[in-house]
């Protein structure tokens, strides 16, 4: 942006508030969480939901645990309208749930909302008006405080009046003075306490008072500052739960919640991954997993949060991106080889400390992961990813838990290194199918230029404590029949090769165990041969016999001396 352009814009003023608490607080226990997606939400998409998506949409909030729904704006429109009355008059709205309904502070649109409400069992009725200078210059033609103030007594008064029209609802009552970002303080807390004095709420029946950063004008700190004057300012505190409703203009919206709920707010409006006007509203999901990283509970749950996620794309036409935190495709993923061999550590150092404290919770503490992702029905297959930036850790990784190879540490590097050169060439990332693939073509069960056809071994032939095989290999394509004793199946092999010219290595280290529990499970075994020439090399092999199995990775490495 250049100089010129740069002078239309001024900073945002700040508060003044000198001796702020909010910075030596902690966020401890949940706020009161109020989903605007069927209202907020659906207001912003550019195909807004049908009435069965927004039937599905308020199903699936219900069952996130969300006891407060804004479920739209009745006076509106007829859409609006007989989709509450599709509520009421098919049962959908269980007992502990309160519909909360939007309204201006107009007359003929608080009747219709009323009339709206009928048969509701707990409604909230939430009234607004604008207050901001901006708004009242350019959208209401220079109106004054006192027209402003005026508006919302009297939308605050026709709002009681009606109350008695539905005596069989439990109705609470909100207001918001909109755009409250901009607002003068003193003027929204007196426009809020005037409709306090219509309203004259009790500690047993509060009022919500809502104050939206409807645009995000500035910083979080200035927001908390913000909602901390209001707090410490509003009268009747202990009547009155101080609401929150961020927008994220300037990417910041759920910091400025999370400071606004430490200058004291109390309840917070937002919807699932973020849908709203603009930049979106406040996205209650990351707000409330937040909240569970540092072992908050916030009754909200996301434990499948991919389904979650699903019914929220297709009903709404909207993508969560891949970075979306918690819910995007990528958010669990390493491509970095460092992150990588960091992740694994972590994992295989929490099985060691779990097996090691039966029946304790062990606190979570995996690099790079702030959270459990199968707390939230994300599968680890997908933290780690492969392509040319990855390590052996990843690869390992990767071998361990889709498939169950249990890889030495020492071969790491071998066979990371081949994998992530593989992704190299190929220019793209690997799945876990083609890293399964690499690893049996380069690593395991490798079978040129020495194949064994057969192979038998005696366990009486030879001397007290050792057997002889015999083996019938392929050797460069030439077929040969070998013969050899050692101390068991693999020393036997060893000395077969060297009795026929074909040992050039020592056998430094052999490692097995079953692929999957079961005695039809296959079995792996890693083999580590140095050649005479000091390269070290790693073979694997996978076999039904463990015996067959270790045959097999000695034949591996050899090839791969070669």
């Amino acid at each position: 942006m250049n100089t010129q352009n740069i002078r239309k814009y001024r900073l945002f003023p700040e508060v003044g508030l000198t001796d702020r608490q909010w910075p030596d607080r902690a966020i401890t226990e949940a706020p009161i969480w109020c989903s605007v997606d069927l209202r907020d939400g659906n207001q912003a998409l550019p195909v807004p939901m049908s009435v069965e998506e927004k039937l599905e949409m308020f199903e699936l909030l219900v069952g996130v645990g969300f006891r407060q729904i804004e479920v739209g704006f009745p006076s509106a429109s007829d859409t609006e309208f007989n989709f509450l009355r599709r509520l009421v008059e098919e049962k959908r709205i269980p007992d502990e749930v309160q519909v909360q309904v939007l309204v201006q502070a107009r007359e003929h649109l608080i009747r219709r909302t009323f009339e709206a409400l009928d048969g509701v069992k707990n409604a909230i009725v939430h009234m607004y008006n604008s207050t901001s200078p901006l708004q009242r210059r350019v959208t209401f033609n220079d109106a004054s405080r006192g027209d402003i103030r005026k508006i919302a007594v009297d939308g605050a008064r026709m709002v009681k009046e009606l109350i008695p029209t539905v005596p069989g609802t439990n109705i609470n009552l909100e207001y918001s003075p909109e755009s409250f970002s901009d607002t003068e303080l003193e003027f929204a807390l007196e426009v809020c306490e005037a409709v306090m004095d219509v309203w004259e709420p009790t500690p047993e029946k509060p009022v919500i008072l809502n104050l939206p950063a409807t645009v995000e004008w500035t910083t979080p700190n200035v927001h908390a500052d913000q909602i901390e004057w209001f707090c410490r300012n509003v009268k009747n505190r202990e009547s009155v739960y101080v609401s929150l409703h961020t927008h994220n203009d300037r990417g910041t919206g759920i910091a400025a919640t999370e400071l606004g709920l430490l200058a004291g707010a109390d309840r917070v409006e937002g919807t699932l991954f973020g849908n709203g006007e603009r930049t979106g509203n406040l996205d209650i999901v990351v707000a409330a997993l937040n909240m569970n990283s540092h072992g908050i509970e916030t009754g909200l749950d996301f434990t499948d949060l991919p389904r979650i996620r699903e019914v929220y794309e297709r009903t709404t036409r909207m993508e969560v991106p891949d970075r979306q935190p918690y819910a995007g495709e990528l958010v669990f993923t390493a491509f970095s080889g460092s992150h990588q061999d960091a992740i694994k550590k972590g994992f295989d150092r929490r099985r060691e400390e779990a097996a090691g404290e039966e029946g304790e919770v062990v606190k979570w503490g995996v690099p790079y992961l702030t959270i459990d992702p199968e707390d939230i029905g994300r599968s680890y297959e997908a933290i780690i990813r492969i392509n040319s930036q990855s390590g052996k850790g990843g690869v390992a990784y990767i071998l361990d838990r889709e498939y169950g190879f249990d890889l030495p540490k020492t071969m790491h590097p071998q066979v990371g290194k081949q994998v992530y050169d593989l992704a190299d060439q190929l220019g793209r990332e690997l799945n876990p199918g083609e890293v399964k693939d690499a690893f049996f073509r380069y690593f395991a069960n490798v079978g040129e230029p020495l194949h064994v056809i057969d192979y038998e071994l005696d366990q009486q032939a030879g001397e007290r404590g050792t057997v002889r095989c015999r083996a019938d290999i392929l050797l460069n394509g030439e077929k040969r029949h070998i013969v050899g004793q050692g101390n068991g199946p693999i020393n036997a092999f060893v000395h077969a090769l060297e009795e026929n010219g074909h040992k050039d290595f020592v056998l430094t280290d052999y490692r097995s165990h079953a692929l999957r529990d079961g005695s039809s499970s296959d079995a792996a075994a890693y083999v580590q041969l140095k050649h005479d020439d000091g390269r070290p090399v790693w073979g694997a092999g996978v076999d039904p016999s463990i015996e067959m199995a270790g045959l097999k990775a000695l034949v591996s490495a050899w090839n791969l001396l070669r």
